[in-house]
């Protein structure tokens, strides 16, 4: 099985996918470190809320923009001095409110439109959910060039297709029906913006407190003049999640749930001509001996080296329980391998300790950047 280094080569933007609570977000800020230490501009990118990155990579915070990770950090753990490490944090609404500002006809358009209380509140579904602005950004960042390496950490969710569909639900949204007929009305909706409703309007406005009609009105007349810009790019979007220089790898963790998701997960890629990579596991205990050990004859040989039977008793209970879950997660693996047609997976050690610092982070890339041979070797030795 090859290393990370190796299933990224040549690519420029590796998307990290796959349910929560695998391991995401520290497998996303693993694989960045690591490709910085090989010398390359690495931006890595998460949505995770809950501070665990900007922790792992001694940053007090992350913003919408690219914040460079302290070099002094890194120095022990870059292999080429060239490498540089930087981090960000999705910001959903900032992120569209500057896809506004770059479409807007001019200032006044763009201030129309933020200002407007219609636009405060549906802007998340306008832009087409989280998982959009994700990519949104991505590719904002891909286009500035000033990277060589862009990691994103994606949204977690169940299905993949959030996040695949996510540039064709936005155009589906523009181009819908329902938006046109606000942009151009015509027919019933023209007679209705021409008589204004009158009664139902004035109970609305005590209800909300301000004239609904005419916030929608403005609201959709000012963005009339940027549908065009965002229907190209959201083409644009979506012509780079299957471009040659973008990969998926897939992380989930050796149980029989997270891995039926990857191969789900697997599947959908395949199915939407994406690029994949190839699949992380995490979490995984490897197998300590050849064959599943006897209480009997393992206690025995414990409490000689402890001298204490109670103690060897329970120690050899636990030694028992961990090779049963060694034994589930090897078949958990085995299955998929098979069933991703012996693409590339890797896999990470159950850790003694909890990933926060990037001491952490390089643990973990002892075995993501490792060959199969030495990753055996180093959880097993």
């Amino acid at each position: 099985m090859p290393s990370v280094d190796e299933i990224l080569e040549g690519r420029e933007i590796c998307i990290c996918a796959g349910s929560g609570g695998v391991g995401k977000t520290t497998t996303s800020a693993a694989i960045a470190l690591g490709m910085a230490a090989r010398g390359l501009k690495v931006c890595v990118l998460t949505i995770d809320p809950a501070k665990r990155l900007a922790d792992s990579l001694g940053l007090e915070e992350l913003g919408n923009e690219a914040t460079r990770v302290n070099p002094e950090l890194l120095s022990d753990h870059l292999d080429n001095g060239d490498g540089e490490l930087w981090a960000m944090m999705l910001d959903a609404k900032e992120t569209f409110d500057a896809l506004v500002a770059r479409h807007a006809e001019d200032a006044e358009a763009r201030d129309r439109v933020l200002n407007n209380r219609i636009y405060q509140q549906i802007s998340n579904a306008l832009a087409g959910s989280q998982e959009y602005m994700a990519m949104e950004k991505l590719f904002e960042l891909h286009s500035e060039g000033r990277f060589d390496l862009l990691v994103l950490d994606t949204p977690p969710s169940r299905n993949v297709l959030d996040f695949l569909d996510a540039p064709k639900r936005l155009t589906q949204f523009i181009e819908g029906r329902s938006l046109q007929i606000f942009i151009r009305p015509s027919g019933f909706a023209a007679r209705v913006a021409g008589r204004g409703t009158g009664v139902v309007l004035t109970i609305l406005k005590r209800i909300v407190g301000f004239d609904l009609f005419a916030d929608l009105s403005e609201f959709f007349n000012a963005f009339s003049g940027m549908v065009d810009g965002f229907r190209e790019r959201a083409h644009r979007v979506s012509s780079l999640l299957a471009d040659e220089q973008t990969c998926f790898v897939v992380v989930c963790g050796p149980q029989g749930e997270p891995v039926d998701e990857a191969v789900y997960f697997h599947s959908k890629l395949m199915e939407n001509e994406m690029n994949f990579a190839g699949v992380v596991v995490n979490r995984v205990r490897y197998r300590l001996v050849s064959k599943k050990p006897k209480l009997k004859d393992l206690t025995a040989r414990i409490e000689a080296e402890l001298g204490d039977h109670e103690l060897a008793d329970q120690v050899a209970r636990n030694l028992i329980e961990y090779d049963a879950l060694a034994v589930r997660d090897a078949a958990n693996i085995d299955r998929l391998t098979e069933s991703l047609d012996n693409d590339p997976v890797i896999r990470v050690p159950y850790l003694d300790t909890d990933v926060h610092d990037i001491e952490g982070l390089t643990e973990i890339n002892r075995y993501l950047f490792a060959s199969e041979q030495d990753r055996n070797r180093l959880a097993t030795g």
